[in-house]
């Protein structure tokens, strides 16, 4: 079962300040602890990253690997990811193999 959304404002600044981050080079990965039976996922990208059609694309992207690799889940977290300025010039399968890296070292902090 894939994750609700996440969609208020004030629940990505708690998953900010209180979550913890996995940073790499096309975006940053914060994950929270929500004391929930279920997962929520929230994406960002900032106008830093280009114009709408360009942000879409990057959230697409963004979306589709989380998707395709959430396939073992673990139940009661929130997460955020925030796609970086390089997002706009970042080919699939190099966003897709740095994913499966956050997933792996996220899959390992929390054992």
């Amino acid at each position: 079962m894939l994750p609700q959304s996440i969609k208020k404002n004030d629940e990505f600044k708690n998953i900010y300040k209180k979550g913890k981050k996995i940073v790499n080079k096309y975006f940053v990965f914060y994950y929270f602890k929500n004391n929930l039976e279920y997962d929520r996922i929230g994406f960002t990208v900032s106008k830093k990253v280009g114009k709408a059609v360009t942000r879409n694309k990057a959230r697409r992207i963004l979306k589709e690997i989380f998707r395709l690799n959430f396939k073992e889940t673990v139940k009661g977290y929130d997460f955020v990811i925030v796609a970086r300025n390089i997002m706009k010039k970042a080919e699939y399968k190099k966003v897709d193999k740095e994913f499966r890296n956050v997933y792996k070292k996220f899959r390992s902090n929390i054992k």
